[in-house]
């Protein structure tokens, strides 16, 4: 039988290709900008025929048909991060949140730490050889592909056929659903003057000739936007945005001297606007790889230079940063932080860089803290934070003391509550 043969027998609709989920399954379906739309509103539909499905996810975009109210008892959500649709499923209690690394995700499908039953994901349609693109998520897609019992596709005419280890062949899958429909976009907002002070303190950080690592949010795209000239910069990323693309096309980023996939673009997903998606369509420069190659401490200090730019919720007076939660409040996930700041920081010549505004809540709550909040709970450890950047400069804090850090991190605070820091700081005797 041909590759096209195959396709065609395995046509099925949405209804009928979700009917191959049972009470007790354990299924995966893709997130970002790939979540396979048809797919999840039809399993939705069987809701009062299903008891006790687990679904597992990374972030879900807009909203979420599995994670509404009346849905407990027929699917419960285990967020590998959490997002806008499933944070307050979460924070709710009717649905779970597993603190993982994003490098580590496709391991608990390998190894069937969660067997999956079922595994629905988005993809471009076959090219001449029956192969289809992974498109804009090759997080754990494909281990979830390799590790299901069942495999259904979704797909979509207007999913990117972008290139890297990001395909799946008709052979591999269960059941085949064509759906179009538009992806999910997120337009670039205008640059605020704290995002562009924090920016104007993370560029000469960046050296020719560096490899970056950014992700979602205005700091990122700032700092993408303000840096000019052939910087011979590359790009070894978890996520590629407009940002990024629009540095690429200035010839800012041009891969030359990377050490690891010199001259490409190295991704697991994508996520910004309709022209970002046509742009990494079937984009030679463009390569999308799984979380466990692409996240990989290891992996990533293979690149020298590595630059590493992430964000935190709040950082406390000894270094340590919470990123995932306010308090006990599930706001998202581990994702790639550590991943990247402890390969930024074994790479040759690398820097890992914490970035965030001073303060919060208009300006009324510092998020350099004398302790985190309780129940914050620490994404990276103060024994790996390096850089931490906000609107009044860049402190490095690797190799310095307890007392240090404090009086680093003082300095970086918002004007308004260096005092009041300076103050807590003695009661933890961190000052004398």
């Amino acid at each position: 039988m041909s590759w096209l043969d195959d396709y065609n027998a395995k046509l099925a609709t949405a209804a009928d290709a979700v009917a191959i989920v049972k009470s007790g399954d354990r299924v995966y379906y893709g997130g970002n900008a790939a979540i396979p739309l048809a797919l999840v509103e039809a399993l939705a539909q069987r809701r009062d025929e299903l008891e006790d499905v687990q679904l597992s996810h990374v972030l879900l975009l807009g909203k979420d048909l599995l994670s509404e109210p009346g849905m407990e008892g027929h699917f419960r959500h285990n967020s590998l991060f959490v997002g806008p649709a499933d944070r307050k499923a979460v924070n709710d209690g009717r649905a779970d949140y597993m603190p993982i690394f994003l490098h580590q995700i496709p391991r608990i499908f390998t190894e069937s730490v969660i067997a999956l039953d079922v595994a629905m994901i988005q993809v471009s349609p076959p090219d001449e050889h029956g192969f289809m693109s992974l498109g804009v998520e090759c997080l754990a897609s494909k281990a979830a592909v390799h590790s299901a019992k069942k495999v259904i596709v979704q797909v979509n005419p207007q999913m990117p056929r972008i290139l890297g280890d990001s395909f799946v062949h008709v052979r591999a899958v269960s059941h085949i659903v064509e759906h179009e429909h538009e992806l999910p976009t997120l337009d670039p907002k205008p640059a605020t003057e704290v995002e562009k002070a924090i920016a104007s303190h993370i560029l000469p950080l960046i050296e020719p000739g560096a490899t970056l690592q950014m992700g979602i949010g205005g700091i990122p795209d700032t700092v993408y936007e303000s840096m000019e000239g052939n910087l011979e910069l590359g790009i070894h990323t978890e996520m590629l945005s407009d940002g990024a693309m629009h540095a690429i096309e200035r010839g800012v980023v041009t891969g030359s001297r990377k050490t690891l996939h010199q001259g490409k673009v190295v991704i697991t997903f994508a996520l910004g606007t309709k022209e970002l998606y046509d742009y990494v369509d079937n984009n030679p420069l463009i390569e999308a790889h799984p979380a466990e190659h692409v996240n990989d401490p290891f992996i990533v200090s293979q690149n020298d230079k590595m630059t590493a730019i992430n964000s935190a919720i709040e950082v406390d007076l000894t270094g340590q940063v919470c990123s995932d939660s306010m308090g006990p409040y599930i706001y998202s996930g581990f994702g790639g932080q550590v991943d990247f700041i402890r390969g930024a920081a074994r790479s040759k010549g690398g820097r890992p860089i914490i970035a965030l505004p001073a303060t919060a809540k208009s300006g009324t709550l510092s998020r350099i803290q004398p302790f985190l909040k309780e129940g914050a709970g620490v994404v990276t450890s103060r024994a790996d934070v390096h850089y931490v950047v906000t609107e009044f400069g860049a402190v490095n804090l690797f190799g310095k003391n307890l007392r240090e850090r404090a009086e680093l991190l003082i300095s970086i605070a918002h004007p308004d509550f260096q005092s009041d820091l300076e103050v807590q700081a003695k009661e933890r005797n961190l000052l004398g």
